[in-house]
């Protein structure tokens, strides 16, 4: 070991010793944790130094967040129709103001002169001649004819069946008429010098209306819905071998149907059916 004294240190001013901050004082450590009877001691360090850093983390200032384009696109959507909306009101407040049409209307003027029902009526268009009695509508037979078997020889009302039975497929033609909406029949029929003539008006329902047979005959009258033919060959009556020729007139007239009919023992004379037919005709227009 040396034996020379040791240098005293020098000594410090007042005033720089005054300057110079005492060193922070250590925090006070923590008390020690004691133990109870089955726990383990735990220190108490770790959970100072994390609450520590925790409190430094939040003391720390966040960094300025940068502005979102849908935000300000936003704003600046609404800024626009707010000074649009005052722009516009600003330049309407400037013009003068357009006075509103008045509110009042003409009332509505009423002839004088008292109508006349008759007049009116007579003005109106007149229904079609086949909504009324079908009877009225056949032509009658003729002076010195016959009656024909069951037939009526007086304008008359008929049945579905009745109409079915004239025909030779009686099952076959009634259940034709019931789904083509059969709705009522008149008929008339004449013998006279050996030769049959049978006229029959059939309505069906207006909903049927295109179920009435319509023809590419030969017309038998100008603007009539129809038209006519003849047989050149005989044909048999469904009870006797009797033979007989036939002419047939058909027209339509809306849902009506006009059938005319001349049975011959000699070929039928077109020109007598179509006087027959053309004079039915202008009984139902």
């Amino acid at each position: 070991m040396t034996t020379e004294p040791a240098e005293p240190a020098p000594a410090v001013p007042a005033a720089s010793a005054a300057a110079v901050p005492p060193p922070p004082a250590a925090p006070p450590a923590a008390p020690p944790v004691v133990p109870q009877d089955g726990e383990l001691a735990v220190p108490a360090e770790p959970f100072a130094t994390a609450t520590a850093a925790a409190t430094a983390a939040e003391a720390a200032p966040r960094a300025p967040r940068r502005p979102r384009p849908v935000l300000l696109g936003a704003c600046a959507l609404v800024l626009g129709a707010l000074a649009g909306g005052g722009v516009g009101y600003a330049v309407q407040a400037q013009r003068p103001p357009t006075p509103l049409p008045p509110l009042q209307v003409a009332r509505p003027s009423y002839p004088a002169d008292t109508v006349d029902p008759a007049a009116l009526a007579a003005e109106q268009p007149k229904p079609l001649a086949i909504d009324g009695d079908l009877t009225k509508l056949l032509i009658t037979a003729p002076e010195g004819s016959a009656s024909w078997a069951d037939f009526p020889d007086k304008p008359s009302w008929i049945s579905i069946g009745e109409l079915a039975e004239e025909n030779g497929d009686a099952v076959g033609t009634f259940k034709e008429l019931a789904a083509n909406g059969f709705r009522r029949a008149a008929e008339v029929a004449w013998k006279k010098d050996d030769v049959r003539y049978r006229v029959t008006l059939t309505q069906y329902t207006a909903d049927h209306a295109d179920q009435v047979r319509s023809v590419t005959w030969p017309a038998f009258a100008d603007g009539a819905a129809g038209g006519y033919r003849v047989d050149a060959a005989p044909r048999h009556w469904a009870d006797t071998n009797e033979q007989y020729y036939l002419g047939e007139a058909v027209a339509k007239r809306g849902p009506l149907e006009m059938k005319v009919e001349v049975f011959g023992p000699q070929p039928v004379n077109p020109d007598t059916l179509k006087d027959l037919a053309k004079r039915q005709w202008e009984r139902l227009v």
